[in-house]
C-alpha cells in the first residue's frame, strides 16, 4: 500500500483536514483494488446508470470559511470595524464591484458571476457545498458527493478516464456515500503519479497475464461475498488497469506539457491548470483547494497573500476554457464552507459567520456577468433572494445534464433524492 500524505489544514475547532493521496498501479504490486479493500470493505457499487453527456464540472473549495466581506461583497459605506482595510473596484460590468485584490477577474466580470445571498450552516465541513446536506446530518444519512453523483451517472463512460477525481485528497466531503466504494474520486498527487505507468519489465502481455490471474482469485472470492463489495472492487480495478495502459489521465497530470508560457502563467497555482487538463481528457468533476481561510486572526494579512492567488487561478482557468471552447461545457463554482463575522474581533480577525456567505459561478451555459442577491448594509445576513447551497448545486447539476431530482437505493433500500431542496437559481439560467 502506498500512501502519500499531503499538507494538514488545521482549523479552530482542533481536527485536522489532511489531504490524503493514495493511488497504484498493477506491476508495483499495489492495485486500486487494495486500496478500496482496504478502506471500504463493506461498501456496493449499486446499479449503473449511464450518461453521455460530455459536460463537466470544477469545484473550488477554499477550507475553513473565507470571509464574504473581503472578496465579492465589500461594504464601503459601513462603519470602519464591519468595512475592513480593503476597496471594491470596478469590474468591465456597469454597477458590479469586487475586491481590489481581484483586478484579473474585474477585468472579465463578463465572463463571471457570484453569489452574495448564500446561506449556510455553522459547521467546520466541506460536507454541505459537496453533497448538499450538512455534516450533522450526513453522519447518518451518507450522502454522496456531487463528484460521486457524476461518477454514478457515468459509469459506462470510457473507463480510460475516471469521471471523479480529487486533487486535495479525500475527506467527508468527497466520500460516495451510500453510492459505494466503487464511486469515490480518483486522488493522485505527487510520487503517486509514477504508478500510472507500467513498472519496469511489464509489458502489455504480462499485465493482461496478471489481470487473468487475479479474475482467477475474484472468481472464488465473489462467490462467498454476499454484501456487493466485489462488484465495487472489480469496476475499480477496471478502471486502474485502463487508466494504467491508456496513460490518458497521466497525460493529463502532467503540466510539464504544456508550453512553458502557460506554466508560468500558473506558476504557485498549478491545480488550476490540471484541472483544465483533466476535464480536458474527459474527467467529469474534479475538486481541487487553495488556502486556508480560517482567519480568526489576521484576517487582511492572510487575504492580502492569498486572494491575488486566487485571483491568479480563476482568471486563468476561466479565460482558458474560453480561448479553448469549453466554457460553456465546463462550469466552475468557488465557495468555502461559510462566511465570516460582519464585525472585526479585537484580533484584526473575522470568526464563523453562517447566515450568509458568496459563492463564484463561471461557465456551464449560465448566465455571467453579474451579481446575484445582496446581503444588508453590514453584510450580516441577506437583505433579498436568500440562496442555500443545495439549490446551487441544483443548477449545476442540471447544466451537466444531471437531474437533482433523481433518485439512488440508500444501504438499505430507501429511494433517496440526489438533493431535496432543488429549486435552481434562476438567474443564473437566463
Amino acid at each position: 500500500m502506498l500512501r502519500f500524505l499531503g499538507s494538514p489544514h488545521r482549523f479552530c475547532d482542533g481536527a485536522t483536514r489532511r489531504d490524503f493521496l493514495q493511488i497504484g498501479a498493477f506491476g508495483a504490486g499495489v492495485t486500486l483494488a487494495d486500496m478500496l479493500h482496504a478502506r471500504s470493505a463493506s461498501a456496493a457499487a449499486g446499479k449503473r446508470q449511464a450518461s453521455r453527456s460530455n459536460k463537466a464540472a470544477i469545484m473550488i473549495y477554499l477550507p475553513g470559511g473565507p470571509s464574504h466581506m473581503d472578496m465579492y461583497d465589500l461594504k464601503p459605506e459601513a462603519p470602519v470595524e464591519f468595512r475592513g482595510e480593503f476597496n471594491p473596484i470596478k469590474t468591465n460590468v456597469a454597477g458590479v464591484e469586487i475586491c481590489e485584490h481581484f483586478p484579473l477577474q474585474a477585468k472579465m466580470w463578463d465572463k463571471l458571476a457570484c453569489v452574495r445571498s448564500v446561506v449556510s450552516v455553522d459547521e467546520h465541513s466541506d460536507s454541505l457545498v459537496m453533497t448538499g446536506y450538512p455534516d450533522r446530518v450526513n453522519r447518518t444519512a451518507d450522502h454522496p458527493c456531487f463528484g460521486s453523483v457524476v461518477s454514478k451517472v457515468r459509469a459506462e463512460s470510457n473507463g480510460a478516464v475516471p469521471p471523479f477525481v480529487s486533487l486535495r485528497g479525500m475527506s467527508r466531503g468527497t466520500e460516495p456515500g451510500y453510492l459505494g466504494i466503487a464511486h469515490r474520486p480518483f486522488t493522485p498527487g505527487g510520487q503517486g503519479n509514477a504508478n500510472l505507468r507500467l513498472a519496469q519489465g511489464v509489458t502489455a502481455g504480462r499485465l493482461d497475464d496478471r489481470k487473468g490471474l487475479l479474475t482467477g482469485f475474484d472468481d472464488t472470492r465473489r462467490e462467498i461475498d454476499a454484501s456487493g463489495t466485489m462488484v465495487g472492487m472489480d469496476s475499480y480495478t477496471e478502471k486502474a488497469i485502463e487508466m494504467v495502459t491508456a496513460g490518458v489521465v497521466r497525460d493529463a497530470l502532467d503540466i510539464r506539457k504544456e508550453d512553458p508560457k502557460t506554466q508560468e502563467r500558473y506558476k504557485g497555482v498549478e491545480q488550476f491548470l490540471t484541472a483544465r487538463r483533466l476535464v480536458e481528457a474527459g474527467v467529469g468533476c474534479v475538486t481541487l483547494s487553495i488556502g486556508g481561510w480560517d482567519t480568526h486572526g489576521q484576517n487582511f494579512q492572510t487575504l492580502k497573500k492569498q486572494l491575488p492567488k486566487v485571483d491568479q487561478g480563476i482568471a486563468n482557468l476561466v479565460q482558458d476554457l474560453h480561448d479553448r471552447g469549453m466554457a460553456d461545457d465546463v462550469v466552475t463554482v468557488m465557495w468555502g464552507e461559510f462566511g465570516r463575522t460582519p464585525k472585526i474581533n479585537m484580533n484584526a480577525g473575522r470568526d464563523h459567520w453562517s447566515p450568509v456567505m458568496g459563492a463564484l459561478v463561471a461557465g456551464g451555459g449560465l448566465k455571467m456577468g453579474q451579481a446575484i442577491g445582496a446581503s444588508t448594509a453590514k453584510g450580516e445576513r441577506p437583505k433579498d433572494r436568500p440562496i442555500t447551497v443545495p439549490q446551487l448545486l441544483g443548477t449545476i447539476y442540471r447544466q451537466l445534464g444531471i437531474d437533482p431530482g433523481m433518485t439512488f437505493p440508500n444501504g438499505g433500500g430507501r429511494p433517496m433524492y440526489v438533493l431535496d431542496d432543488r429549486e435552481p437559481v434562476k438567474e443564473l439560467l437566463g
